[in-house]
């Protein structure tokens, strides 16, 4: 990290700790690292919320820089206290003093430190790092931040997904982070450290046992029938098998998209999909600047079925609502650079998404991480059963409904896994042609559906119609008709960090 050395430290002695508040009102216990390896200094304290098992590492760092006018590491020269538990009235065990250790000039903090005394913390407790190698943390929004709310204090646990810091480290609110230098690339994984990776962390993915619409492989959607149409064009193409005759880079100009024969008996037979010999397609890329691979896993899936709904405890199809040509979903493993191992799965869902932990996931009997395929639709879960995404303003059971089971059909991602791309790696992955087709992979649709709509609208007792409306305001474009959907290359989290974009249904779920 530009003459700042880290390693992890998994081994902890506790200080602090409440019984109540924060995640499952179950409390969090505070932790500094213990056995920190020779000539390596801490940069704070451990945060850990008590709902979930113990397990997590900090990070420690070292100078190597050889630059003694300016090192990469000083000590404090004093602390602030920024916190204290007396006026927390919750159970808890004695009280806790967060401390901001007061750095240098040109140094900045990155952590912060607890204690179960009111006397300051010696100075040589933590470290402080030299200010060209932080960044800045401002309001934390996405999913490497979960926060625990105390009564006047927001302690970020930043869960070993923001790892700017560390697993269970933890820092207030905008304040300065480490970052990692260009040269920390040297941390990401070679192709046969990849292979390893997927082999040892691949998922299993099952789905619902009334499931219709299965994934394949992209070439034998293509070889299937699938083609390829243009405004201009009078009749449609058939596609090559890797795709080398769709249109390449560039952006959407709505005059390209992919689309299925008219003859029913070869359409039904595509939707229907090729679970046997269905290819799970790998984009390795690095995030927090090296210090954390993720390896998102992308399935094709030639249909994607209608929605359902639930009102009361009546569920039903929404007609041909959701249905569309060409469906993409994916999940992320995200791994630690440091020691090899999975620090958590992003299960991307419609428009929405969450991590999940290890300690959080369902395992097979060979210690593979499950990931559950949402009926018809094909979201990503962690767990089986129905969820439900309602809206605020109403004690009745009323949404979409995603449902979640394990059943004898499922597919390992690892077992056919083809690796499409690995930028950082140049050209040792050569990316296939249909991943720069930037176009739709699915003709846009209009249903024309309002008046089934307005029929199961009237059909309910009047005091849910209001409730229905908004559901139905408030699906996405795709499930009324729009354009079809675009390839993983033209969605917003190929090139960055996946994001927790929150469908209001979820933050409103019934």
């Amino acid at each position: 990290m530009g003459g700042l050395l880290v390693s992890q430290v998994t081994t902890f002695k506790k200080i602090w700790s409440t019984k109540q508040g924060g995640p499952d009102n179950l409390g969090t216990t505070f932790y500094e690292p213990s056995d920190i390896p020779q000539g390596f200094s801490s940069f704070g304290s451990y945060a850990h919320p008590n709902n979930i098992p113990f397990s997590g590492h900090i990070l420690v760092g070292k100078d190597v820089s050889n630059n003694h006018l300016k090192p990469a590491l000083k000590s404090p020269i004093d602390y602030i206290l920024r916190w204290s538990s007396h006026s927390l009235n919750v159970t808890k065990d004695g009280e806790g003093y967060v401390w901001l250790p007061n750095a240098p000039a040109g140094y900045k903090a990155i952590g912060y430190v607890i204690t179960s005394s009111s006397e300051k913390p010696p100075l040589d407790r933590v470290s402080c790092v030299r200010e060209d190698l932080t960044d800045t943390m401002t309001n934390p929004t996405n999913a490497d931040v979960k926060t625990i709310t105390f009564e006047d204090i927001n302690v970020h646990d930043l869960g070993g997904l923001n790892v700017y810091h560390s697993k269970g480290g933890f820092a207030l609110q905008n304040e300065r982070l480490a970052k990692l230098s260009g040269d920390a690339m040297s941390s990401m994984p070679n192709l046969t450290q990849i292979e390893a990776l997927i082999k040892s962390y691949a998922p299993i993915v099952y789905f619902h046992p009334d499931e219709k619409y299965f994934p394949s492989a992209v070439h034998w959607f293509f070889n299937n029938g699938a083609l390829l149409y243009k405004t201009e064009w009078l009749m449609p193409i058939p596609i090559e098998n890797s795709g080398s005759n769709l249109p390449q880079g560039e952006t959407d100009d709505g005059r390209y998209w992919i689309g299925l024969p008219k003859d029913e008996a070869t359409k039904e037979r595509i939707k229907a999909g090729d679970l046997q010999d269905a290819n799970a397609y790998f984009h390795v890329k690095p995030v927090d600047g090296g210090l954390s691979t993720d390896i998102v896993i992308w399935l094709f899936y030639p249909f994607n079925g209608p929605s359902r709904a639930q009102v009361m405890s009546q569920s039903f199809i929404l007609g041909p609502l959701g249905e569309h040509v060409g469906d993409w979903e994916h999940v992320t493993l995200r791994i630690s650079n440091v020691n090899g191992e999975l620090s958590s799965i992003y299960f991307a869902t419609h428009s929405w998404g969450e991590w999940v932990s290890p300690s959080g996931l369902d395992w097979t009997p060979d210690h593979k991480p499950i990931v559950y395929s949402a009926l018809f639709g094909h979201g990503s879960y962690s767990k089986p059963g129905t969820v439900l995404r309602g809206f605020k303003g109403t004690s009745h059971v009323i949404g979409l409904r995603d449902d979640m089971s394990q059943s004898s059909k499922s597919m390992d991602t690892g077992a056919r896994a083809v690796v499409v791309a690995a930028e950082y790696l140049a050209d040792a992955v050569v990316e296939p042609p249909w991943l720069n087709y930037m176009r739709k992979w699915g003709p846009k649709i209009q249903y024309g559906v309002a008046e089934e709509l307005q029929k199961i609208k009237e059909g309910l007792i009047w005091f849910l119609r209001k409730p229905f409306q908004k559901l139905i305001e408030k699906l996405p474009k795709e499930f009324l008709g729009a354009d079809g959907p675009t390839g993983p290359k033209a969605k917003s989290s190929w090139a960055g960090n996946e994001e927790l974009i929150v469908f209001q249904a979820r933050d409103e779920a019934i």
